[in-house]
């Protein structure tokens, strides 16, 4: 695993998601890790940033992500 800042994983999941969620469990994985070293509890994300920005999109994420053990919030 590469040790990654919070906000280069964070990145990192955007271009996944924008790319067709190319590689997104290494991805998630590495975020998992910098949330870890960092000692943050919850990822937040930008909607706006996202390739399906509506609540069905945003839910979505957060079911998968939670399955991987990580848990996601969105900026207002």
């Amino acid at each position: 695993m590469s040790d990654l800042s919070l906000q280069q994983a964070i990145d990192n999941i955007y271009a996944s998601i924008n790319n067709d969620n190319e590689d997104i469990d290494s991805h998630i994985a590495a975020l998992k890790a910098a949330m870890a070293k960092e000692g943050v509890k919850e990822a937040v994300f930008e909607p706006g940033k996202l390739a399906q920005n509506n609540r069905q999109g945003r839910k979505m994420m957060q079911s998968y992500f939670r399955k991987k053990g990580v848990a996601v919030s969105f900026t207002k």
